[in-house]
């Protein structure tokens, strides 16, 4: 499986998105700071996760929300909506 996942960042509340096949392991590279370009947010959570059966599809989610900032808005908004209410 293949995975479409929104980290935040604990420190600047920031959301990152990316793709991976190992949520687990991907975190602990995030919070390692293996990843330059989430070095200097850590720690960090994951807020939001799909599941996709190939990397093409999990990529191309990723591209789409990227790019298509409507869309990746309206995302940000539902998690952020998700996230106060569970606090």
């Amino acid at each position: 499986m293949h995975y479409l996942y929104i980290l935040k960042s604990l420190k600047d509340h920031k959301l990152y998105i990316g793709y991976t096949v190992s949520i687990v392991a991907r975190l602990k590279k995030h919070n390692e700071g293996k990843v330059l370009s989430t070095k200097c947010r850590r720690p960090l959570v994951v807020v939001y996760c799909e599941v996709y059966r190939t990397e093409t599809e999990a990529r191309d989610r990723e591209k789409k929300l990227k790019q298509f900032g409507k869309v990746y808005a309206q995302l940000i908004r539902r998690i952020k909506r998700s996230i106060d209410s569970a606090v």
